[in-house]
Order: C-alpha cells, then structure tokens, then sequence
C-alpha cells in the first residue's frame, strides 16, 4: 500500500462529500493527477479544511471511496476489522436462519468501505473486489474473517480490468475447497452455487424477497414466464409454489443445463417445464405468432445486453420490452418488472411502466414494489447504492 496523499476537492463536491456522500469522483478532485491505485488519501476543501479520509480505488464513474470522516490518526487494520464486525453482526439473524444460509455479509459503501462486497454461501465466503485499490486491502479481509472462524472456505472474484483484462486467476483463497455446486437454502428452497466458475455464482441473492412474493403469492395455478431467465431461479420459486407450468428463456445455452440442475435439486421434474434457449424478443414474437398467454411474466434483464441481432439498454428500452410482455399476459395476469440499473430511481422506472401501459392501452395496478433486502445495506447519501427496483403489476386489458 502506497503512502497518504492529500487532495483537494471542488466546492461543488465538498458539501456533499461532509454529509455522507461516499464516491470521489474524478471531476471533483482539483489535482490533476491521481496516486496510484490502493494510495490512502486526506481530502481536503479548496480552503485546505478537512473533509474525510479514502483511498484511490478506480470503479466505474469514481476514482476513490471515502472511509472514514474521523480526523485524528487511526490504525487502518482496525477499521476495516470495526466495519467489518459491524456489518456482520447486523445479519446474525441471517446466521441463525434455519431457512436461508445464502446471504449479503458486507455490502460495499452500504457498510461503510466502497469497493467491497462479502457473500456467505452455506459456509463459504465470497469477497468480491472491485478495483485494484481496494485488492491492495486483501490481508486486512482476510484477516477479519479467520478472526471470526467456522468457514469451509474462502473465495474471491475480483471484478475490475487490469492492463485492459478482466483477472481470472484461481478464485480460491484458503481453506478447504468446495466440491461444487454447493447447495444453499434460501426461505427453504435450494439451489445449486458455484464459486468456482466465472463471474456468476448461479443465483443473485438481492432478489431473494422477490423469490418468496412469487412462491407465496403469485404463482399458484398460473402459466409463468420467466424472460432472462439465468439459471431459473425464479421459475423454481413459481414451480415450488403451485404454478401450474413454467417456461424459462434465455439466450444462454448453458441457461438449460443450469435451470435443469435448480429444478433437480429442488426435487421437481423438469420435464414438466419449458426451457426454451432463445432470444427474449424473438420468443415474444414467438409466443404472439402462437397466441401464446400467460398469468405471469417475469422480466428482470441485464442493464445491457448485445446479441447478433440488436442491442439492449435497460434505460431506453425497458417500455418496449414491457409492451411486448403485455401483449403475451392475460387480463388481470401478473408482470413482476425488475431492473439493477443504478442510473435511474424508482420514479422513473414507475413511469416506464406507466408509459408502456397507455402505449397497449391496459389499465394497470402495481400491488407491490420491491428493492434491496435487508442484508444489502445501502448509503441513504449514496442513492445508486439501492440499486434493486422491483414493481409487481396486475395488468388490466380493457
């Protein structure tokens, strides 16, 4: 780790950095040139006052994250051991769950260090490290984590370019390696996880809420579609409360084995249910061409996605991928819209659903709206960090 360095922040920045606000953004950092990735930083007002201290860690529109607002000298292993032991013990009733052991432990600048996120899978933990920065802090983790004991295992992803390349090395750090997939519970369902295997695990956990609504609510006797679909997630939860079939989309061709292997290992025959390895928008013409309906359309897409036929953007395209789900849904069916997109608030994905029903002409009523459980802490400063919407619609077609 590189020394302290002090920077100066811009008057617009300065405000609203002192009450909370955790990113540093490049623009509101008055030097031109930047400490090298991993550097601790004091940050200072244009009048050489004090603001907080960071360190430099690149990811996405930031250059840094903000740690602390204390000003006097402070032992940095300490911290991150206080924030860390902090967060944890806010989900211990998560750890005593019979029902769920698939969960957030530390959620980035929610918990207080930007730049991180801890899951704990049915004993094996997953630290996600997002810039070389916050990597230079592996040990102080580490660390952390053999204090508290009673793990299988820990693995990592580390989810930021170097030299222009995402780094895929070994995810495994220590302990005993799993013998993969592991299967977790989550409000008594299972699925089956790899940690050991790209990017993704097999399920996102901030959807967990949602998950439950359908098994319990939702899908009881009712044809559902499930549109990027993953590994299926949400059709197990539909096929484990009553639904009556479940078709699954995805373009993904390993989407079928996947969604397969959820089904198996939540004792339902998969036979029973459709897996379809297609192209989202093309099934909707699909499913119009064959006067296909259905009582429950699930749509949580990428923020952006590329086929060889077109390009998706959550935030210019959500209306019309809505209207083509109201076209295939029943009078009075269920669509549960979803988005991970950060740049935009719920507001305005409301309005993209309000817009997309005066376009089909439907009434609609949403009966619920999700977003982040309880274990993804956010920073009520910091509102890209509450990143999750999920509004559940009743369309009513006149």
């Amino acid at each position: 780790m590189a020394k302290e360095v002090t920077l100066h922040i811009n008057d617009d920045y300065s405000k609203q950095m002192r009450e909370g606000y955790p990113l540093i953004h490049k623009e509101a950092v008055k030097e031109q040139e930047l400490p090298e990735e991993g550097s601790m930083v004091r940050l200072l007002d244009m009048k050489n006052r004090f603001i907080a201290n960071g360190y430099i860690g690149v990811q996405n529109k930031g250059v840094g994250w903000v740690l602390t607002h204390r000003q006097d000298p402070f032992d940095l292993a300490a911290l991150f051991q206080s924030k860390m032991l902090a967060a944890m013990n806010k989900r211990q009733g998560f750890f005593q769950s019979p029902d769920t052991n698939a969960f957030r432990v530390f959620n980035g600048e929610g918990d207080g260090i930007g730049g991180l996120t801890i899951d704990y899978y049915a004993g094996y933990y997953l630290i996600n490290w997002y810039s070389e920065g916050i990597y230079a802090y592996k040990q102080f983790v580490i660390d952390v984590l053999d204090t508290l004991g009673d793990y299988d295992a820990i693995y990592e992803k580390k989810r930021f370019r170097k030299h222009g390349e995402y780094v895929e090395d070994d995810d495994f750090i220590k302990g005993e390696r799993g013998e993969f997939p592991i299967i977790v519970k989550e409000n008594g369902m299972h699925y089956a996880v790899y940690l050991n295997d790209g990017a993704m695990t097999g399920i996102f956990l901030d959807q967990r809420d949602v998950r439950k609504a359908i098994r319990d609510t939702y899908a009881e006797g009712k044809r559902v579609l499930n549109t990027f679909s993953y590994t299926g997630a949400f059709s197990i939860a539909a096929a484990l409360g009553g639904a009556e079939k479940t078709t699954s989309v995805d373009l993904a061709k390993r989407s079928k084995s996947k969604t397969v292997e959820q089904f198996s290992v939540n004792g339902v025959d998969f036979e029973q249910h459709e897996i379809v390895v297609m192209d989202v928008f093309d099934y909707f013409k699909y499913a119009r061409r064959k006067q296909l309906q259905y009582d429950l359309v699930i749509l949580d897409p990428p923020s952006f996605a590329r086929s060889k036929k077109r390009t998706f953007r959550t935030a210019k395209d959500y209306p019309t991928l809505l209207q083509d789900a109201i076209s295939i849904t029943s009078n009075h069916g269920i669509i549960v819209a979803s988005t991970n997109n950060a740049s935009f608030g719920m507001k305005k994905f409301k309005g993209f659903i309000k817009q997309a029903c005066n376009k089909m002409h439907v009434n609609f009523n949403i009966l619920e709206q999700y977003q982040l459980p309880a274990d993804f802490q956010t920073n009520k400063q910091f509102i890209q960090s509450n990143y999750l919407k999920v509004c559940i619609v009743e369309i009513q077609k006149k």
